[in-house]
C-alpha cells in the first residue's frame, strides 16, 4: 500500500532524476505559490495517491492490449497540478511552440513530449493529467479541504517549523495573506525610485530678463518696413 506515494521519489537513473528535479521547481513550485504550502503538500500526497490507483484500474485493461510502464518519479503528480491550473485558467489561448492553442490543450501536447522522456510512464502521466483535470472541475470537492482548515494547518507542526527554516520560502494558506506578502514584495518603500526624489525638489530658476519693446529689439527691420 505504501507504494501508492512512495513512487513519486523512485528514479531510476540520473536523467528521469534530473527531468523530476525540473518539474518540481517549475510545476510544483507555481502551483504552491497559488495554493500555500501546507495545501500543496495536502494535494501532493491525494494527487499521487489517486493517480496510482488510477493506474491500477486501468493498466489492469490496458495491459492486455500493450505493456505499460510502471510509473515512477513526480511526473504523475506535476500532470495533474498542470491539470488543476489549466481548467481553472481564466486565459483562453496560450502560446505553444510559436502557435496559439486552446489552454486546456496545452497539458496534452506536453504528454506527447513527455512520451519520449526515458523511463516515462505514458499511462501513468495520462492518469495524473485526468486527476488534475476532474480536481479542477470540481469532481473531488468532497476531497478537498477548505481555506480554513488549510490556515489552521500553518500553525501545526511540521508547518511551524518549515516556517524557520533558512533559505525556504512558506506560502501562507490564507489568499489575504498570500496576496499581502505579495503587494510587500513588489511595492517599492517611498523615496527609493530617483525620479520621486528629483521631482520632489523645485526646478531651477530660468533666468528672467526685462521685456523690450519690439521697435527697440530690430531697429533695422523697423526702418526696413517704414513707406518711401
Amino acid at each position: 500500500v505504501h507504494r501508492l506515494l512512495t513512487y513519486i521519489f523512485s528514479y531510476n537513473d540520473l536523467i528521469s532524476l534530473s527531468c523530476g528535479a525540473v518539474l518540481v521547481w517549475y510545476f510544483a513550485g507555481s502551483f504552491e505559490k497559488n495554493v500555500g504550502t501546507a495545501k500543496h503538500c495536502f494535494l501532493t500526497v491525494l494527487f499521487a495517491v489517486l493517480s496510482a490507483l488510477l493506474y491500477l484500474l486501468l493498466a489492469a485493461v490496458v495491459s492486455r492490449v500493450v505493456e505499460v510502464e510502471d510509473p515512477r518519479g513526480f511526473m504523475p503528480v506535476a500532470f495533474a497540478m498542470l491539470g488543476v491550473s489549466t481548467t481553472r485558467s481564466r486565459m483562453r489561448r496560450a502560446l505553444f511552440l510559436g502557435v496559439r492553442v486552446p489552454v486546456v490543450l496545452v497539458p496534452w501536447f506536453l504528454l506527447c513530449v513527455a512520451w519520449f522522456i526515458p523511463r516515462s510512464s505514458l499511462l501513468g502521466n495520462i492518469c495524473g493529467l485526468l486527476v488534475g483535470e476532474a480536481y479542477g472541475l470540481g469532481y473531488c470537492f468532497c476531497l478537498d479541504i477548505p481555506e480554513s482548515v488549510s490556515s489552521k494547518l500553518d500553525r501545526l507542526f511540521p508547518f511551524t517549523l518549515l516556517k524557520r527554516v533558512p533559505g525556504l520560502r512558506y506560502i501562507p494558506g490564507a489568499s489575504a495573506e498570500r496576496r499581502a506578502s505579495e503587494s510587500v514584495k513588489i511595492t517599492p518603500p517611498p523615496g527609493s525610485y530617483p525620479t520621486q526624489s528629483s521631482c520632489s525638489s523645485s526646478p531651477p530658476a530660468l533666468p528672467t530678463f526685462p521685456p523690450q519693446h519690439p521697435a527697440a529689439q530690430s531697429p533695422g527691420f523697423q526702418h526696413s518696413c517704414t513707406p518711401g
